[in-house]
């Protein structure tokens, strides 16, 4: 991309000399003014040089014909997790690219716990391709928390190096506010390395108010991305955090969060997707579709536009991104809506750099994907000492015991008691109360543990759920009415190297290999999205109720996301940010 300062630039810019391109006849959605104007964009060196509402005297080597259709500032996800769509990110970008996002804000680690450092550089490394930008933010929560066991752990000096990359924007998510609030000394060396070396940290506080809040912002946090009540986000926005409304396959706030947006603050607010998988991407877009549901709820389009750009490249730092302006990077979309009508925007065309790269719902410059780094492989190394008894723990009679109630659409879970079935003294599934067992098992071939507790919500009749995708250490969760079948499902996973599967009647009934830590697939999005389509059908047909349950899955062992949680450290009540027994003495 050309400099703003290069004389050619501002020559165009002036009228002067030859633009390289025009986009004529386009409605430019202008994310300052929040109006749609009629322009012709004069592009020159991978910039927009000018905005001209008659291009009949300007000089262009080429000329593009917009028809009247909106030119969009190119969408940036303000913080997305790239390996919840289980592919590497050149491939999360192919697919994404279609959808008018030209810019990921990527925390990488997922890939952090199963692979450490080397493993967030060869996700940097293969990001370099990709059709659109992805900037990192260092992985902050390596683990997130004691209450976990993950592969790797990073401390301030394993990240430092980190930020010598210019795409390296922010410190990741504080996902350890407990320790945080508590002034714990390694939590505050990555907060000192976060503010010395780019001034942002990304926050993560659910549920978090009051005193405990603002000792959590003090530290440093300026975002948040958790809140999932108008109250909480409110809160935060009148304490000078920005609010990052996220709309993901699991987490669902937009609906609940809207609300809380006026002309007022809508400045502070940004559109983000945190997780969402590869067949929801595909099939129903990605911050197109954030847009097209706040329009369904009567919210302004352009307004909508402008926090998933504008304010997001504010929020960040990056000055060359998120309107379409004299001197930014030609990144938009040609799109259109059915009579002025926002909730039907369809993406036409994508171009970053002043270049289409995405036309008709594909990618039209896919990146290919890079070796993969040994790091990531044959990572998955269950006990092997593991059977059917390994998941057995011992329950009394009569006696209430701690369930994890799944609330659908969120990643938050409620604290439920009931009094369990129980079998010679051994705790058992009730399918017919939708009780299922709920076990996380340490998978990296560490120490072998295994967290065991109940799960109300998935609607199994019979068989079981696993994943190697556990946020955030990334162990195996199964869940299940039989053990037999969680142990076939949890072996198989195994022998894959990674990924996710259904079993029932001892044997395995539909399978998503992901072989590169566990976590992504060597596949394209198109057969991820169809393999996750196998999966839902599966899971169905053995009673299963969920629109997305390998997402709620791998969210059940996270021990900073309320309220209560297995991981392989046992059950976790996080409100409390301390293991808890399945019942009270």
């Amino acid at each position: 991309m050309i400099a703003r300062t290069d004389p050619t630039f501002l020559a165009v810019s002036r009228g002067d000399e030859e633009a390289d391109l025009v986009v004529a006849n386009a409605g430019v959605v202008n994310v300052f003014t929040r109006c749609v104007e009629p322009r012709s964009i004069v592009i020159h060196g991978g910039r927009i040089a000018a905005l001209v509402r008659d291009d009949k005297g300007v000089r262009a080597r080429d000329r593009v014909d917009a028809k009247g259709r909106l030119a969009l500032p190119g969408f940036i996800d303000a913080h997305v997790h790239i390996e919840s769509m289980m592919l590497p990110p050149s491939a999360c970008a192919n697919l994404v690219v279609a959808h008018g996002t030209t810019g990921l804000v990527a925390d990488p680690h997922e890939v952090g716990n199963v692979a450490g450092v080397p493993g967030i550089r060869w996700m940097m490394d293969d990001a370099k391709a990709a059709p659109i930008r992805i900037w990192f933010t260092a992985s902050s929560c390596v683990p997130a928390s004691n209450l976990e066991t993950a592969a790797a752990t990073l401390a301030s000096d394993d990240l430092a190096p980190l930020f010598d990359d210019p795409r390296v924007i922010a410190l990741a998510e504080m996902m350890n506010f407990p320790g945080t609030i508590a002034g714990d000394p390694s939590i505050m060396a990555k907060v000192a390395l976060g503010l010395e070396r780019r001034g942002r940290i990304d926050g993560h506080a659910p549920g978090l108010r009051g005193g405990r809040l603002q000792t959590y912002i003090a530290a440093g946090p300026s975002s948040d991305h958790e809140s999932f009540t108008v109250e909480e986000a409110a809160e935060k926005l009148a304490l000078g955090q920005r609010v990052f409304i996220r709309e993901g396959s699991a987490a669902r706030n937009l609906l609940a969060l809207l609300p809380l947006v006026t002309p007022a603050n809508a400045h502070r607010v940004c559109f983000c997707t945190d997780d969402v998988h590869a067949f929801e991407a595909a099939e129903d877009g990605h911050l197109d579709r954030v847009i097209r549901r706040a329009a369904a709820q009567g919210f302004d389009g352009p307004t909508a536009v402008a926090m998933a750009s504008l304010h997001v490249a504010e929020h960040f730092g990056l000055r060359d991104h998120g309107a379409s302006a004299p001197g930014m990077a030609a990144d938009f979309s040609l799109a259109r809506t059915a009579r002025g009508d926002w909730s039907d925007l369809t993406i036409d065309q994508t171009w970053v750099d002043g270049r289409v790269v995405a036309e008709g719902g594909r990618c039209t410059a896919p990146a290919t994907t890079i070796p993969v780094s040994a790091c990531l492989l044959r990572t998955v190394k269950l006990a092997k000492g593991l059977n059917e008894r390994s998941f057995e723990t011992s329950a009394r009679e009569r006696v209430p015991a701690r369930v994890v109630g799944i609330v659908p659409g969120q990643i938050v879970t409620t604290d439920l008691r009931e009094v369990p079935r129980v079998e010679r003294g051994i705790l058992c599934a009730d399918p017919s109360r939708d009780l299922l067992l709920l076990a996380s098992i340490e998978s990296h071939g560490k120490n072998g543990g295994i967290g065991l507790g109940l799960v109300r919500g998935f609607g199994l009749r019979e068989g079981a759920i696993a994943s190697t995708v556990g946020h955030d250490a990334h162990n195996l969760s199964v869940a299940g009415v039989s053990r037999a079948d969680m142990l076939v499902a949890a072996r198989r996973l195994e022998e894959l190297g990674g990924g996710q599967c259904i079993a029932a009647g001892g044997k395995v009934l539909a399978e998503l290999p992901l072989p590169l830590a566990g976590l992504l697939s060597d596949q394209p999005a198109s057969a991820v999205a169809a393999r996750q389509h196998e999966m839902q059908k599966a899971y169905e047909s053995l009673g299963g109720t969920l629109a997305d349950p390998f997402m709620q899955l791998a969210f059940l062992p996270l021990s900073v996301i309320p309220s209560l949680k297995v991981s392989d450290c046992g059950i976790i009540d996080v409100n409390r940010f301390a293991i808890v027994p399945l019942q009270d003495p």
